[in-house]
């Protein structure tokens, strides 16, 4: 019988890729907490319409990319594609907002969108998102950056780009819309590809955000947003900027940044590297005042981001699994009990190790404690049980001695000092 294989797009994640997950993660909870943020876990399945309602009907995200499928009672359900929608519908629906008017949120968790698998972009891929809601001030958009900057630096990433617009609102967005048509239709029906003829009228913003190099050549010229922002938008922006500046943080202004998204406004992001090949972004977000309110909730202001975490995993510099402080031996099948209970009492006293559970040889344990990047190898056979002893191998310094098996303060000293002989 043939083995099944994984699904295309998907991928199993072992050390060291569980490694840098893991401290993507724990870099994560440390650095928003100090910002005041608490952890959300929200379904991974969400009603279709959620997303069609916020993401927006003509995006490609909701056209080709989502798994959608009905139910037994033919409910059409969608894995979720991203995870702003799903923490809103999860705020409104448990009412955080008649208790709190300022609420930060993170969650991480996996995402689905049907695309071609490649570096840095999976069909299953993991999402670290944080999100603001309740303020309008450009100070709050700042924190939002200045927190996803400070995470950044704390990882000890610095080959990165950090890219910004704004996308105006309701009351300027229309006439740039308008004056995005006009210049398409002035191009060359050829010049756009097929997806970008059929945006110019249903969402012109998007067609800035091809990747296709024709489509990108003939937008170079394209009208930009940041001349057609209204007074208090443009405001905004400028007030933005400052906070940055004061903070030392290093940005470009690129303003045919759109973002995938229709529920962006005003301000927008995204973290960039040329280190994982074409796939750059990393990081990306933006305010999007109104789409608790389309969703069916108050009409709460709100910023946030989403960090790609397998692309991000790939910058962590030397990231390795945590070596076990120790590896317990067994010399003597007879001792297995004995070793079991001295692991556990090591491990009690908050070390990290492993141990074997079929005796060996001296060499051959020794061997295979080495190859677990232990620091010290304990051996226990007959002989050390008579004695009511262990012996103790610095697999770094080359020392070896004895110690007493019932003498926790003798064994908590082998590791008192890292590097040390025994």
């Amino acid at each position: 019988m043939n083995a099944i294989q994984k699904i295309k797009g998907v991928a199993d994640l072992f050390e060291p890729d569980s490694t840098a997950f893991t401290r993507l993660e724990t870099v994560a909870r440390e650095v928003f907490g100090r910002f005041g943020y608490a952890e959300l876990r929200v379904p991974v399945l969400e009603k279709t319409e959620l997303f069609a309602r916020s993401i927006g009907e003509e995006t490609d995200v909701v056209q080709k990319e989502m798994y959608t499928f009905p139910d037994r009672k033919g409910r059409l359900l969608t894995m979720r594609p991203e995870a702003t929608a799903g923490i809103m519908r999860a705020c409104i629906e448990n009412k955080v907002f008649a208790e709190k008017p300022v609420v930060k949120l993170f969650s991480f968790g996996p995402m689905f969108r049907y695309e071609r698998p490649q570096k840095g972009r999976m069909r299953q891929f993991h999402q670290l998102d944080a999100e603001l809601l309740g303020p309008k001030e450009p100070e709050a958009d700042a924190e939002v950056l200045l927190m996803l900057w400070t995470y950044l630096r704390e990882l000890g990433l610095q080959k990165l780009c950090f890219e910004l617009n704004s996308l105006g609102c309701a009351r300027c967005r229309p006439g740039y819309r308008q004056a995005l048509v006009d210049y398409f239709s002035g191009l060359a029906p050829a010049a756009l590809c097929e997806d970008c003829r059929r945006r110019t009228n249903t969402n012109p913003l998007r067609v800035l955000d091809c990747k296709v190099p024709g489509c990108k050549a003939a937008t170079a010229g394209a009208p930009l947003i940041t001349d057609h922002l209204c007074p208090d938008c443009a405001a905004h922006f400028a007030s933005l900027r400052a906070a940055l500046d004061a903070q030392g943080v290093e940005y470009t202004l690129n303003p045919r940044l759109v973002r995938g998204l229709d529920y962006y406004v005003g301000t927008t992001f995204e973290i960039t590297s040329s280190d994982i090949g074409s796939q750059t972004a990393v990081a990306g977000g933006g305010r999007y005042d109104g789409l608790v309110r389309d969703l069916g909730g108050p009409d709460v202001a709100g910023i946030g981001f989403a960090i790609g975490m397998e692309r991000l995993a790939m910058l962590l510099p030397g990231v390795k699994p945590e070596a076990p402080d120790f590896f317990l031996a067994l010399l003597d099948q007879g001792a297995a009990g004995a070793a079991l209970a001295l692991a556990q009492r090591l491990r009690g006293m908050g070390l990290r190790g492993d141990m074997d559970f079929t005796a060996g040889s001296p060499k051959s344990r020794l061997r295979a404690a080495g190859k677990s990047g232990a620091r010290f190898c304990l051996l226990l056979g007959a002989d050390e049980l008579n004695r009511g002893t262990v012996q103790a191998k610095d697999l770094a310094g080359g020392g070896q001695t004895e110690v007493p098996l019932e003498d926790l303060t003798a064994l908590a000293a082998l590791f008192e000092t890292p590097g040390s002989e025994a």
